[in-house]
Order: structure tokens, then sequence, then C-alpha cells
């Protein structure tokens, strides 16, 4: 009989316990869901947080990539791995670019909102791949020893230079190389038309070209106009 009653006795007990455990079981498993639930808001937020940071350039390097980009394009030049025409396309970009950069400027009170910074930095991200690939493509720009081809090299060996030291601006050098690159294109039709060799009046007019290119290369060197990046 106290076996039988103890019995009871234990059975009502669990029964009392049991909700109880219902009830603590929930209480953890709310907390579980809710800690969860903060962890994934706080992952988001700091997603977001990053992604913003990313897809915004820090303030100062606007002139910085715009200088770097056209270290770029002049050693490209100056090695041949830019020929005169992927020059020309490139340098209209940046004059474009540039262009784009003053008129926000003077909108915004000299400065540039960071929307603005944002926009260009997304486009100088799209030039500066270009670059790339013209200068990693099969299209190069090698010169031969004789007169013609030693003066076309040297010219753009005159232009790369510019680039680099700010005397010559984007559109200035994308003038510059469509009129090389007309040059080029003249005489490489020439020399197919004559057996790979350029006549003695192709010659002549060739150089008659060379000369006034020349000068156009020096006066757009020596102007007031110059390629001094802000930051």
């Amino acid at each position: 009989m106290q076996s039988n009653s103890r019995k009871k006795r234990g059975d009502i007990m669990r029964r009392s316990l049991l909700p109880w455990k219902a009830l603590s079981l929930a209480v953890v498993l709310a907390g579980t869901v809710a800690a969860s639930q903060l962890s994934a808001q706080q992952s988001q937020t700091q997603s977001s947080s990053s992604q913003s940071t990313q897809s915004a350039p820090p303030p100062g390097t606007i002139g910085e990539r715009k200088e770097n980009q056209q270290d770029r394009i002049a050693q490209g030049v100056k090695s041949g791995q830019l020929t005169a025409g992927e020059t020309a396309k490139l340098e209209s970009k940046e004059a474009a670019l540039n262009k784009e950069v003053r008129t926000d400027r003077q909108q915004d009170g000299g400065k540039l909102t960071q929307q603005q910074r944002t926009q260009i930095n997304q486009q100088q991200n799209r030039l500066s791949g270009q670059i790339y690939q013209d200068k990693h493509n099969a299209a190069t720009q090698h010169y031969g020893n004789n007169e013609v081809d030693q003066r076309r090299e040297n010219q753009q060996d005159r232009i790369a230079q510019g680039i680099k030291s700010g005397q010559l601006t984007a559109g200035e050098t994308a003038k510059l190389e469509s009129k090389e690159a007309a040059v080029n294109k003249e005489v490489r039709t020439d020399r197919q038309s004559n057996g790979g060799k350029l006549t003695q009046g192709e010659k002549k007019q060739v150089n008659q070209q060379q000369n006034k290119l020349s000068n156009k290369i020096y006066q757009d060197k020596h102007n007031n106009r110059t390629q001094h990046p802000k930051k």
C-alpha cells in the first residue's frame, strides 16, 4: 500500500512539473530565436555598411587616380603597348571625364558631392579596365629603323613625355593621337600597295605630315593648358 501511495504521489509531481518544463523550454527557444534574429540584423547592418564603404571612394583620390591612369597611358605609348588609335580613344574618354568633374565642381562651389565622387570612381574603374585591356591585347605599335618610322617613334615618345608631365591635356593628346593614327594608317596602306616599301614621293608626303604634327606637339606642350589633377 505504501509503495502504491508513493508511486501515485510521484506521478502527480511529474505531471505537475510537465507544464513548467514546457514553459522553460519555450522560454529558451524564444531566447535562441531572438538572439539569432539580432545576430542576423547586425550582420546585415555590417554588410550594408561595408558595401557602402566600398562603393563610396575615400575623399581626395579622384585626382590621384586620374594622374595614375595618365601615367599608365604614357607608359603604354612609350612602350608601344598602346597604338595611336587606342590612345586617342582612351584620351577622349579621359577628356570627357575631366569635363564632367569640372562641371560638377562648378555647380557645387568647387567641391564634389559624395554621390558625384561615387559615380566618377565607377567611371574611372571602367577606364582603368580599358587601359589594361588595350595594353595587353595583340595590337602593338612598333616602328622600324627607317627615317619615317624613327620620326613616328620619336613623336610618340614626345607625346608620352607630355602626358606624364601634364604638359598635354587629355583633349590635346586625343587630337594628336588621332592625327598620328591617320599617318600610321596612310603609311601602312602605301606600303601594302608597294610591296612593303614607300616610294620617294610617299616618303616626302609623310615627312610633310610629320612636320606639321611635330609642330603641333610642340605648341600643345608649350601653351598655357596643363593637366595637373586636383586632389
